[in-house]
């Protein structure tokens, strides 16, 4: 179904018509998806989603990469990366899921919507939303990972969450590191800073990235972009050993 007009331009009316009638902004924007045709916001965000070109970054990503995919709140970058593991499942291949932001039933749920199913892939999907979620973590759970398995890791700032755990510079460059040993596919999703203006151009790039602490964004082989259905996919000039 065909939306009326981009995603941020209704997210402005439900912001409006949150301040008009008083009411709290996720009502306003269910109100909003129920005229577009969806019972929630989150099922029309998640359909606008599963438009993205997951398939077309998925043939661009080779084994022992390390992506960035970043978006605003709302434009895809959570159920795009879900895609990327169900279009590599459909190809026979493995993937696995690390989230601080949702549970089971919320990915159960997301898989169906982009035309998955959990159970189809049980024995070749992981998911796993430990509170431990770190580079240390992950790099253990995936010691016994196939080569060229997919692992989105949901979200890139999360890694900073722990003040016991150590800088994200150094997470990164160890999950770079065993990226390349394993021959892993690791994308990681990305916030993007506010003061990141649609108006000024069409997607963001990687100096719009929000980081609360320093990160050697060359570190990633490729990034890609996403905003109100447009997809930007980079390459890095500079890969640091």
């Amino acid at each position: 179904m065909k939306l009326s007009a981009p995603i941020y331009h209704l997210k402005r009316r439900a912001r409006a018509l949150s301040r008009e009638d008083d009411i709290p902004l996720n009502k306003a924007l269910d109100r909003i998806a129920r005229q577009e045709g969806f019972n929630s916001w989150s099922l029309l965000a998640a359909n606008a989603a599963a438009a993205t070109p997951s398939s077309e970054l998925l043939a661009r990503l080779k084994p022992g990469d390390l992506v960035l995919l970043g978006a605003r709140p709302g434009h895809g970058k959570t159920m795009m990366g879900l895609k990327l593991i169900v279009d590599a499942l459909k190809l026979g291949r493995r993937g696995m899921f690390f989230t601080l932001e949702y549970n089971e039933t919320d990915i159960v749920s997301r898989f169906k919507i982009i035309g998955g199913d959990t159970e189809t892939f049980d024995d070749r999907f992981e998911f796993d939303n430990s509170d431990a979620i770190n580079a240390d973590y992950i790099m253990a759970r995936l010691a016994s990972a196939q080569s060229g398995t997919v692992v989105v890791i949901d979200y890139l700032q999360i890694l900073d969450h722990k003040r016991s755990s150590p800088e994200l510079t150094v997470q990164v460059q160890a999950l770079k590191a065993f990226a390349r040993d394993t021959g892993l596919i690791i994308v990681f999703i990305s916030q993007i800073d506010r003061s990141y203006d649609a108006a000024a151009k069409p997607c963001p790039d990687l100096g719009d990235v929000r980081l609360p602490n320093p990160l050697d964004l060359s570190l990633f082989d490729k990034s890609c972009f996403l905003n109100d259905g447009q997809v930007r996919i980079e390459t890095s000039n500079r890969h640091p050993p």
